[in-house]
């Protein structure tokens, strides 16, 4: 009677669990995030310091560009897409919901042999001259770029051949332009972008702050330089033009001195609006997570910008 009654209790758990939500198995407490190279190192750190305060909780994060993240997002393929970029009114219409969460930029990068670099670092580059180079493809040389005919040197020029926030909002800089403007050869996220221009004394390419920079020695990554742009167009690279120190970068972008775009806002995605272990991690996004954003070398938005995005997710 003993051995009856003990496998009558097991078959009623084994009911009960059969019968249970599929998020008492655990799937529910791993969040799923994938899209922007840009936020993707802010989003590890994130992902790192919740689980220090919520062990039950875990993460898969990848990259993949702000277009992989928002299909991801509305797909329901993961649970948070990293956009670094504006959402549509399209995309919200399929049901993105987007809390900012952050504030980013886009920077010009050159090869540290570039034939005309003392000239650039002097004269810096207006926003036609860089349009000439992405969109008309008008100038071709790096001679003219600096106003010496006998500077032959072709522009090499690179860009992002995934959907992504970078070339989207670069090329909204220059014109207000699409990503499928941009001239150039397409290379595959930011690292890659990034090792093109490493590779060529005559390329040109973008990347975004996180990866235009070295995280550990805080100057641009070793092989690069960081093009500065004339944006009052006076002919001259001004000091609060030249960003030579990614702390330099993240103060210019803050005080709003940094053209925007490129700089803007970046956001995290999800297919309407979240519950449960997702709402609980992004309201901590917005609010205690937002201590680990200057540490990780991003640049903290307004705080009536967060106040405005934990409301939106109340």
């Amino acid at each position: 009677m003993k051995e009856k009654g003990r496998s009558l209790i097991i078959l009623c758990l084994i009911f009960l669990l059969l019968l249970a939500p599929a998020g008492c198995a655990g799937k529910s407490q791993t969040i799923s995030v994938s899209g922007a190279f840009a936020l993707y190192p802010l989003m590890n750190r994130w992902a790192e310091e919740y689980q220090k305060i919520h062990p039950e909780v875990q993460f898969d994060v990848s990259a993949g560009g702000a277009g992989k993240g928002m299909a991801d997002a509305l797909s329901n393929a993961v649970d948070i897409g990293m956009v670094s970029r504006d959402i549509t009114p399209a995309e919200e219409a399929k049901g993105a919901f987007y809390v900012a969460v952050t504030k980013d930029a886009v920077f010009p990068l050159i090869n540290q042999n570039n034939p005309a670099l003392a000239d650039l670092l002097q004269q810096g580059v207006r926003e036609d001259v860089l349009e000439a180079i992405y969109i008309t493809g008008a100038i071709k040389t790096w001679g003219e770029v600096v106003g010496r005919p006998d500077l032959t040197d072709s522009i090499n020029v690179y860009t992002r051949s995934d959907a992504a926030g970078a070339p989207e909002v670069w090329a909204k800089y220059l014109g207000d332009h699409k990503q499928e403007d941009l001239l150039g050869v397409g290379v595959f996220g930011d690292p890659g972008l990034l090792e093109a221009v490493i590779q060529d004394p005559l390329g040109i390419g973008y990347n975004n702050l996180g990866y235009a920079y070295d995280n550990s020695s805080g100057l641009p990554v070793a092989g690069a330089l960081i093009l500065p742009i004339d944006s009052n167009e006076n002919g001259l690279a001004d000091p609060d033009e030249i960003l030579e120190t990614k702390a330099e970068a993240v103060e210019m972008v803050a005080l709003g001195k940094y053209p925007s775009p490129p700089a803007r806002a970046l956001n995290l995605v999800t297919r309407g609006k979240p519950s449960g272990v997702v709402l609980a991690f992004l309201q901590w996004v917005v609010t205690d997570g937002q201590q680990f954003v200057g540490e990780a070398g991003y640049v903290a938005l307004p705080q009536d910008q967060l106040d405005a995005g934990l409301q939106k997710l109340q």
